[in-house]
């Protein structure tokens, strides 16, 4: 007797969590696929904590074939979902693409970054909600203070150390408090011209900092960002972001190198090529995660609006906790159906208590409410980081070993170089993976019935600051509007409106002899190392080569012909970084144009949000 075959796609909270209830439930009694762009589970929530230098990559990684055994997973991004055929194709990292069939379907595709009508943003900024954005944003602010201490004049020192980051709910707060400490350190490493020091501004249109906490919690996290230095303005947004700097609401024009734009989520595109009952882009399903005509298709987590049975008449907002929930229930479900004779009546619907919130500031400070206890200070943070380690599937112990090394030892302020602007676009539809030159496979996500429009830029966050997927550190957000993510409550995402500035190709003359030895001259192409990613005859082999892409063409690809190295590279220890795709810029004399435009998608396909 053939067993049951289940495929699940995404694996961030609600995917992941799925897969591992089934798992458990089902005894090897059904086939699980788990489909997913990377082959790990990523820990959202410390992503700041990784772009500060606090903890190293992989430590907010989890392996699925190591905490997965009974899961086979599937490298791939899911394109099309034939409901009748009950088939998911797929495109692995590679660009050969697949075919999943199933008996049992799990949507956990999560959401993707919803960008404003604002003037600039989609151009220059960057989102982050994977390790390569996370990692771009390190670097870059390394580098940033690196550059403004190599002797430049004063002007451009003040620039490269004003850092801006629109968005004050957690994700937001989160980066304007951890990379406060980590400029300071980077200083005293770097020391800069006599009277300039790094200034971090954190922008919001709401009335206050985590305005969808508790006001006490709020108070909390003004306070230690006031403290640390970082200005804090309240009703106050970006207006356009330009090459040189930002336009503020308030007509101020700020000149900076660094813009953290978290404008939160919508959902996955692919929920809305189903062809299925939405609610603002998101599946709808009944109480049990099953959606309605289709007992065999399940969604749960950004994916899926899922009603809120403790406030009736709306969703559940799209945040991590949610997702983590939902994907238990998911998982008891789908087994349950599969049980002979096991109809609705066995199913369980989804119900939820929130038990508070925490938000990390770096340091040893935190603001929490844990079961309404409000806590602050080393207290806070204790409880805070017990959260992160109780809560995470894997890594306990290395996390915690980071986290002790970082209070008795400096951090590294060295750059890597390995992720470059144009590889790390906001409109992206896959945040977990850096773009590298000739995948054509993902192009920009389309808008959809959860796509920004110009009425979410001017309500702005609606006063709650919440970012779709940003309920990162809340044990269970409840209160939060289940539109949340069509506010516009900036939370999560770096920018660098300068990419030129951050890292100039070393030498544009030899890009054109790059594509010369690979043409030989006359055009043809040749299998050669030299059309690899990296070149023997190269002064540099230690910095990775970024070639451009064709016109129209989105990255992604793995595969080491289209790498970021080159033998003939004159600097190896840069990534090289000429054109890109259609939407990126082409490393003119200068290397001062802007960043690549819209170019990508922007959750992991569940949990790429489900923060």
């Amino acid at each position: 007797m053939r067993r049951p075959r289940i495929v699940i796609v995404g694996a961030g909270f609600a995917g992941y969590r799925t897969a591992r209830t089934l798992a458990r439930a089902a005894r090897g009694r059904a086939d699980i696929t788990l489909l997913n762009p990377t082959d790990y589970f990523l820990y959202l929530p410390l992503l700041p904590q990784v772009a500060a230098g606090i903890l190293e990559p992989r430590r907010v990684t989890v392996s699925l074939s190591g905490t997965l055994r009974e899961v086979r997973p599937v490298l791939g991004e899911a394109e099309h979902v034939d409901l009748d055929a009950r088939t998911v194709h797929y495109t692995n990292p590679e660009g050969d693409r697949g075919t999943l069939g199933y008996d049992r379907l799990v949507l956990a595709a999560g959401s993707v970054n919803k960008l404003l009508p604002i003037p600039g943003v989609a151009e220059h900024a960057h989102g982050f909600r994977g390790l390569p954005e996370a990692l771009y944003l390190r670097d870059h602010l390394t580098r940033q203070v690196e550059l403004a201490a190599s002797g430049m004049n004063a002007d451009e020192c003040t620039a490269r150390c004003t850092f801006v980051v629109v968005g004050a709910g957690y994700t937001g707060t989160e980066v304007a408090a951890q990379g406060k400490l980590f400029t300071d350190a980077l200083v005293r490493a770097h020391p800069l011209r006599r009277g300039i020091r790094p200034r971090w501004l954190l922008l919001d249109l709401a009335s206050r900092v985590l305005p969808e906490l508790d006001e006490r919690l709020s108070r909390t996290a003004d306070r230690v960002l006031r403290e640390r230095g970082v200005e804090v303005r309240m009703g106050t947004s970006v207006k356009e972001a330009t090459r040189d700097g930002v336009l503020l609401t308030d007509g101020e024009f700020v000149d900076t190198r660094t813009l953290a734009w978290c404008v939160g989520v919508r959902p996955d595109p692919l929920a809305e090529s189903l062809g299925l009952p939405l609610e603002r882009g998101r599946l709808l399903v009944e109480p049990t995660l099953q959606v309605p005509g289709r007992p065999e298709v399940f969604a749960c987590g950004d994916a899926a609006a899922v009603p809120d049975l403790e406030r009736p008449g709306e969703y559940t907002p799209m945040t991590a906790q949610h997702a983590w929930r939902q994907g238990k229930v998911a998982g008891k479900n789908v087994a349950a159906s599969l049980v002979e004779g096991g109809g609705a009546a066995g199913l369980r619907p989804y119900r939820h208590r929130d038990l508070g919130f925490v938000v990390d500031l770096g340091g040893v400070q935190a603001a929490a409410n844990p079961l309404g206890v409000h806590l602050s200070g080393p207290a806070a943070g204790a409880v805070a980081r017990g959260y992160h380690l109780a809560a995470m599937p894997g890594n306990r112990v290395r996390v915690a070993a980071d986290w002790l090394l970082d209070a008795v030892l400096p951090r590294q302020d060295v750059q890597l170089g390995l992720v470059r602007s144009w590889s790390v676009p906001l409109d992206t539809a896959s945040p977990e993976l850096a773009r590298v030159p000739g995948d054509h496979r993902h192009e920009p996500a389309a808008p959809g019935p959860g796509a920004a429009t110009e009425e979410d830029a001017n309500a702005g966050n609606d006063g709650d600051g919440t970012d779709g997927t940003d309920d990162k550190n809340a044990y269970d957000r409840n209160a939060y509007d289940r539109n949340a993510y069509d506010r516009n409550a900036y939370d999560r995402n770096a920018y660098d409106r300068n990419e030129g500035n951050d890292v100039k190709d070393v030498n544009d003359v030899n890009d054109v002899k790059d594509e010369d030895k690979a043409t030989d001259g006359s055009g043809g192409h040749h299998p050669s190392p030299e059309d690899g990613s990296q070149s023997i005859t190269s002064p540099t082999p230690e910095v990775g080569r970024h070639s451009g892409g064709e016109s129209g063409s989105r990255v992604g690809q793995s595969s080491p012909e289209e790498g970021s190295q080159s033998i003939d590279s004159p600097t190896p220890e840069v990534g090289r970084h000429s054109s890109g795709p259609a939407a990126a810029r082409s490393d003119e004399s200068a290397g001062n144009e802007p960043g690549p435009g819209p170019a990508e998608r922007g959750d992991a396909r569940d949990g790429k949000g489900d923060r």
